[in-house]
């Protein structure tokens, strides 16, 4: 990789040869403007408003712009007098955790490469301090003309550094967040907490550019002469949400369908607030998610009941039968055996005769 600046990290007093290297690319599409009608490129000449000549890279200077539109020129020279300690070093001045740097301050990546023999032993030193210390070195450093500040970490076995904006460049988030006063119910909270736990994790190497691929494609196609332009399908921008919790349950209800139909076999999965589980539990009506009563409305406990007390009934009248037809000498079986079939019917009447309510 090509290197974008030479110079050297100071690390107290020892000074380790660097070469700074771009640690990220640019994958977009790039287009180039043309005439419509015959298809010629447009190009921009830079032209100096004083006489109108065009003026080539060679003539063109660094200047500043005053309120008054007047321009003070800035030559390379004098920016080379400037006293920077930064200009060809890069300077620690501390070490903290990594958690303290907010990612809005976040900007351009670069490796740095150790340059030359000499300057390995000192890189790997540092490498090392930082892997042991769990912590990032924050540095000041000179690029294009400006004095910048830099957050310097390990990844695998390089050091990495991150340019960082200045604290003072960081805009303060006034009238963004809502000026409605808004509330959040727990069970609106637990399902958005059962939405992101089925959403899981995702591989970041997994992720890529769609759209990308498919102008890739359409330039493919059109220069080979076998584009079929095709009405686009745009999906219909998100309107007011009416039922929150109606669009957080069919969210997971996908969610999960999608990750291997969890839940189910057509991917359903009924969804039970977390902080109502243990209520749900505990409370003796929740048999299956529904409550558990006889057919007649009663509850099961007193359908039981009225069960043992019929039984109890019928065996007690099939054996008044039993003694009527052994106290009998003079009867025949028949008669011994209508009484008994008397009592059992008496018996199964009283059984399926259905228990009056209490008016009360």
């Amino acid at each position: 990789m090509r290197s974008i600046w030479n110079g050297a990290i100071s690390f107290g007093l020892v000074s380790i040869p660097i070469k700074l290297v771009n640690a990220t690319e640019s994958h977009s599409i790039s287009f180039r403007q043309i005439h419509v009608t015959d298809g010629g490129r447009v190009r921009y000449r830079k032209v100096c408003e004083l006489d109108g000549e065009e003026v080539s890279s060679d003539e063109i200077g660094k200047g500043y712009e005053e309120a008054d539109g007047s321009i003070v020129p800035i030559t390379d020279e004098d920016l080379a007098r400037l006293p920077i300690a930064t200009a060809k070093t890069i300077e620690i001045v501390s070490f903290v955790p990594a958690d303290q740097i907010d990612p809005l301050q976040m900007d351009s990546a670069y490796y740095l490469a150790a340059n030359g023999a000499t300057a390995a032993k000192p890189y790997t030193l540092l490498r090392e301090a930082l892997k042991r210390s769990r912590k990032v070195a924050i540095a000041k450093f000179a690029l294009r003309g400006r004095e910048r500040l830099g957050m310097l970490r390990v990844v695998d076995d390089v050091i990495a550094m991150h340019g960082l904006l200045w604290p003072d460049e960081i805009r303060a988030p006034e009238g963004v967040a809502p000026e409605a006063s808004v509330s959040v119910r727990e069970a609106e909270l637990d399902l958005a907490d059962a939405l992101m736990a089925t959403l899981g994790e995702v591989e970041i190497d997994s992720l890529h550019d769609d759209y990308r691929e498919a102008v890739e494609a359409m330039i493919a196609a059109k220069s080979g002469g076998a584009f079929e332009p095709s009405e686009a399908v745009v999906e219909p921008a998100g309107g007011q949400v009416i039922d929150l919790m109606a669009a957080l349950e069919s969210s997971v209800r996908a969610a999960r369908a999608s990750r291997g139909g969890e839940g189910g076999e057509d991917g359903e999965a009924e969804v039970t607030p977390i902080r109502r589980k243990a209520a749900a539990a505990a409370s003796p009506k929740a048999v299956g998610g529904k409550k558990s009563t006889a057919a007649g409305g009663r509850p099961a406990a007193a359908k039981k009941s009225a069960t043992a007390k019929s039984t109890s009934k019928t065996a007690a009248a099939k054996s008044t039968g039993k003694k009527a037809a052994s106290g009998s000498r003079s009867g025949t079986k028949s008669t011994a055996s209508a009484a008994a079939k008397k009592a059992a019917g008496s018996g199964a009447a009283k059984k399926a005769a259905p228990r009056k309510r209490s008016s009360a």
